[in-house]
């Protein structure tokens, strides 16, 4: 049986020094926490739902979960003065939080697909065989496990910050064979408090460096660089008005926008959903 969230442990480990959140809502049912967070969208709010009846991912779809399987969590974050023009890096430190807080509890090994859906491999006991050189692992597909939705207040100095991990489903219970969860994932049972807790402080940490600007949001552009899965592969980057944009990923810019090229020419695309073909030109030694 799935055990409801412990209310009072996320609000005493979330609640105190150095962290910046001040004030956290635990809902047993919801509609959907960003749609909460927008409701009375105060600096440093944190809501958090056991289960949403009407979540929301990017592009207006739904996330679905069963209920006390899943993190749902957003979080309401200040935008400082003179920030504005670095706004796209917002959604995508939040993925890099995400990836890291999985790496830090489950130790799962994630990898970040433009702009910010964590993609993960399910474990497997089985190797090839000997003298073949690849593991069952490496050929194993990248599936999503987490996705996050950053929704502007009106008035741009307040950023909402969605996101949602699948934990506890088993196949069964996921929405496409193109997800996975946790128990999918490691044999280690993980707290659903306790990954909470630690993507909010690494949310808070890179939100802080992300602020300062200069060198910090340089290393920040660089360490997502040197996780995000779409750089080296062919895409196809399905835009907000219809139209789908092919070509090769080849990087991602300062404004963290995908840059894709294709015959000569590079575009830099702000906003879309990224399907990967394949990998174009693997590197030495890659996996392909």
């Amino acid at each position: 049986m799935q055990v409801a969230l412990n209310s009072q442990s996320v609000k005493a480990a979330l609640i105190t020094v150095p962290n910046p959140w001040q004030m956290v809502d635990v809902h047993a049912s919801i509609d959907s926490t960003n749609l909460e967070a927008l409701r009375d969208p105060r600096s440093w709010r944190v809501v958090v739902a056991d289960f949403q009846s009407a979540g929301r991912g990017r592009l207006a779809r739904q996330w679905r979960a069963p209920a006390r399987t899943s993190i749902a969590v957003s979080a309401v974050v200040p935008v400082p003065a003179g920030r504005t023009a670095d706004l796209g890096w917002l959604p995508l430190l939040s993925g890099m939080a995400m990836c890291s807080a999985l790496a830090d509890l489950a130790h799962v090994a994630g990898r970040l697909k433009w702009p910010n859906d964590v993609m993960v491999k399910e474990r497997t006991g089985e190797t090839a065989h000997e003298g073949a050189g690849r593991s069952a692992a490496e050929d194993a597909p990248w599936l999503k496990i987490s996705g996050v939705l950053c929704e502007m207040v009106p008035g741009g100095d307040l950023v909402v910050i969605g996101a949602g991990a699948n934990v506890n489903q088993e196949r069964s219970q996921l929405p496409v064979e193109t997800a996975t969860s946790l128990a999918l994932c490691t044999r280690g049972d993980v707290r659903r408090e306790d990954l909470i807790v630690r993507y909010l402080g690494e949310l808070a940490t890179l939100h802080r460096a992300w602020s300062l600007g200069g060198a910090a949001l340089t290393s920040l552009r660089t360490a997502y660089r040197s996780r995000c899965l779409t750089i080296g592969l062919d895409v196809d980057v399905h835009q907000p008005d219809g139209r789908v944009a092919s070509g090769t990923a080849t990087g991602v810019d300062d404004a963290g926008r995908l840059v894709v090229s294709q015959g000569g020419s590079s575009r830099a695309h702000a906003a879309g959903d990224v399907v990967h073909v394949r990998r174009s030109q693997p590197e030495a030694g890659s996996t392909p």
